[in-house]
């Protein structure tokens, strides 16, 4: 039998209000928001996450389709391990995993299964923040509305997120905020744009194609751009390019690119249109006849709009002078990148970069508004200049404000606090310190927790490796550019190295050792000394390289082998945590009008091909030692910082021990997931889907008692809890396999009651 519900004639009718309340109310799920939200809840806030539309991730969801990057930027520059820590690395891991096509539709999944799977997290989609109740300086609720379930919401709480990317929430709040450039004598910034060159950066929009096996005729709408000529010479056509290879279809630098976004979007669709047209019918490209225009994007890809005031605006001398913070929480590296403001229209090419030294320090001021005292800021509408800006917008550095901002906010909403209140020393330190700990990297900043239980352990290992040599078991690589290896030495003497070589007619080879001007940087800017080799033409030459120099302080030292058209280097197969060879991909020229310094860029070979170069090392180097694990950092920096059990161990194993009985709650592993990595989650597809040397298998052991084990770790991070506690005098963990092939690694060991 139906059922008819019938509702009687009335004037007018008001949609259901749901009233909720939280710790933190986050607007915006992009992967700063997300990963804001998944920090705070998991640090124990309730929180919700408002999101306007129907997936998370903003502009790396599958409505836009680019992928996530950051500081690596795609591999190509000088920040050695340089991916970004905690949930954001979590994410990017398991994607690479689960989605090593580089699907967009898979990652959306991967971002709303980390979402739901939170108790604290209420997700609303498809809802709008559209009012702001307020009650002097600070937020008490927002006004929010879903399209699909016809719903309004009110939501309060004492502590408010905006990362919404234009900033909807933080502008109904009343917060102070910039749009366009500053001029250059406002921070003496000189890589601030002429007027010319236009002072906001423009939307993109992608489509993908697809082979259908057969000839595919297109008719083009009578909205797409009829004469592709007025596209700039600076950006070429493709059939071979999909997505976000297509990031020079961008337009809008010189609209309101929040209020005029529609007019954007719709001159972009011409664009995109008229480009298509191009490559079927204008008969320039026969490759293109079984092609199919299988997506395109429906809303713009935003790169910039409003940039709200902190207590403190980035600018271009934090980034390219790595300046130093007391209140630091999270890191950027990727180059200042500006496009012009007529993007395919304007006849300045589609991008120029500042790459720094090395990665640069954000601090915890420019993650809070200055007018507005119980809102935090997160991704790219940040308290930053224009030009620092540039640097900060990619989507794995807004991720990893967002997680600085949802510890803060968890802390003030566990204490009472404004976000304000955090800038005392004890406090920033208390933030920083429960970052670290959750895998958030802050640079030059150890963990130091008189909590963990391991600070005050013996450590002990099985074995650990002794790095004399990495054998010549894979191809030779022809010094048609520079190539380098970077090896962990400790201070005192260079070692004297060897190199195996093939060379194809008599030749002098130049071998320079440099250094980086800091410790922790990976630009090879000073040259410590040189050593000619004359060879004459022979294979598997092995060479001694023996330079009298000497370094004053832990920290990696390039080998260089210059260029030469005679010679090739032999490789070596063997993967190591914190081992990498470089190659001299370009030169970043030093300009002071602009400020840009003088910097080589030296640059990893992509994997699967990445290989070391085969060397000898006398005396050997003994960098992977097991109390490494208490010394505060979770990833290479100056050295390894990792523990490696010897190649020949059979049943490597790490050990704390206590002189007593420890009451033991939890243990918190850390492992190599190869932090040189990119990770990029769409479009790009993943050659492994685990890390080889990540352990895939371990124990762990309280006394003789196995208390835990793991057959399928593929994670950089392990947490075991234990109910009730453990009593032990003696925690170990045993390695029982790799996901490849080597030693596996162990970055850290933390025990907690």
């Amino acid at each position: 039998m139906s059922q008819i519900r019938t509702v009687s004639d009335t004037d007018r009718r008001s949609v259901p209000i749901a009233l909720l309340h939280a710790d933190l109310v986050v607007v915006g799920g992009g992967m700063a928001g997300t990963c804001c939200a998944i920090t705070a809840a998991r640090a124990g806030a309730k929180v919700v996450l408002v999101q306007d539309r129907p997936v998370l991730g903003g502009n790396a969801s599958s409505e836009v389709r680019l992928y996530v990057c950051g500081a690596t930027y795609l591999g190509h520059g000088n920040n050695r391990w340089s991916r970004e820590g905690g949930v954001i690395d979590e994410i990017l891991v398991e994607n690479t995993f689960r989605n090593p096509e580089g699907n967009p539709v898979i990652f959306d999944t991967i971002l709303l299964e980390k979402v739901v799977d939170e108790p604290n997290i209420t997700l609303l989609l498809n809802t709008i923040v559209h009012g702001v109740n307020k009650e002097g300086s600070r937020i008490l609720s927002v006004e929010a509305f879903c399209s699909q379930n016809q719903m309004q919401y009110q939501i309060s709480a004492p502590l408010f997120c905006d990362s919404s990317g234009d900033g909807i929430l933080a502008t109904l709040a009343g917060a102070a905020f910039r749009m366009g450039a500053e001029a250059a004598d406002e921070f003496g910034e000189g890589f601030a744009p002429s007027e010319e060159y236009g002072a906001l950066l423009g939307h993109s929009i992608y489509f993908y194609t697809k082979d259908v096996g057969r000839p595919v005729k297109f008719l083009a709408p009578s909205f797409a751009l009829d004469d592709v000529t007025t596209i700039s010479q600076h950006r070429s056509f493709s059939t071979s390019e999909n997505g976000c290879q297509l990031w020079w279809i961008e337009y809008g630098g010189r609209l309101d690119t929040v209020h005029d976004t529609e007019e954007i979007k719709w001159e972009l669709w011409k664009v995109v249109y008229g480009v298509w047209n191009h490559l079927k019918n204008s008969g320039k490209f026969p490759e293109a006849e079984n092609l199919t225009l299988e997506w395109v994007g429906l809303i713009p890809g935003k790169r910039e709009s409003r940039r709200f005031e902190g207590h403190y605006m980035l600018r271009q001398k934090d980034i390219v002078e790595q300046v130093e913070h007391e209140d630091a929480v999270a890191f950027g590296g990727h180059p200042i990148d500006l496009h012009p403001a007529d993007g395919v229209f304007s006849e300045h090419p589609g991008a120029k970069l500042i790459f720094p030294p090395g990665i640069f320090q954000i601090p915890y001021r420019c993650l809070i508004s200055r007018s507005v005292s119980n809102l935090f800021l997160a991704g790219r509408l940040i308290s930053a200049s224009h030009v620092a800006f540039a640097a900060t917008r990619v989507m794995a550095t807004c991720a990893h404000g967002g997680q600085a901002v949802g510890m803060a906010a968890a802390l003030c909403a566990r204490d009472g606090l404004e976000p304000v209140e955090l800038l005392s020393v004890p406090r920033i330190g208390e933030l920083r310190r429960e970052l670290l700990k959750t895998g958030q990297h802050v640079p030059g900043v150890p963990l130091r927790d008189s909590q963990d239980l391991a600070t005050y352990a013996r450590v002990a290992a099985s074995s650990e490796y002794v790095l004399s040599e990495l054998p010549g078991d894979g191809p030779a690589l022809r010094l048609d550019a520079s190539r380098a290896q970077l090896l962990p030495l400790p201070a005192g003497r260079l070692p004297q190295v060897g190199f195996t070589l093939n060379v194809d007619a008599q030749t002098t080879l130049r071998v320079e050792a440099r250094i980086s001007d800091r410790v922790d940087n990976h630009t090879p800017s000073e040259v410590l000394g040189v050593c000619e080799l004359r060879l004459a033409a022979g294979a598997d030459q092995h060479v001694k390289v023996d330079i009298e120099a000497s370094i004053d302080k832990d920290r990696y030292v390039f080998f260089c082998l210059m260029e030469n058209e005679h010679v090739a280097v032999v490789s070596s197969e063997t993967r190591l945590t914190g081992m990498t060879a470089a190659f001299h991909e370009h030169t970043q020229k030093f300009d002071e009008a602009i400020g840009s310094p003088y910097i080589e860029l030296w640059c990893p070979e992509k994997q699967p091909h990445g290989r070391n170069l085969a060397v000898t090392v006398n005396p050997p180097l003994r960098p992977f030692s097991a109390a490494n694990i208490c010394n505060g950092f979770a990833r290479p920096t100056s050295q390894p910082n990792a523990w490696l059990s010897a190649s020949d161990d059979e049943d490597p194993t790490l050990t704390l021990s206590w002189a007593g009985s420890q009451r033991i709650g939890s243990v918190d592993l850390r492992f190599d997931t190869d932090f040189d990595r990119p990770m990029l989650t769409v479009l790009v597809e993943q050659d492994e889907r685990a890390i080889p040397h990540c352990v895939r298998h371990y124990r762990l052991r309280a006394d003789d008692r196995v208390v835990a084990e793991v057959t399928d770790n593929h994670q950089t991070r392990a947490v075991h809890v234990f109910d009730p506690p453990l009593e032990a005098t003696e925690m170990a963990v045993d390695i029982l396999a790799t996901n490849g092939a080597g030693p596996g690694a162990i970055f850290e060991f933390h025990c907690y009651e």
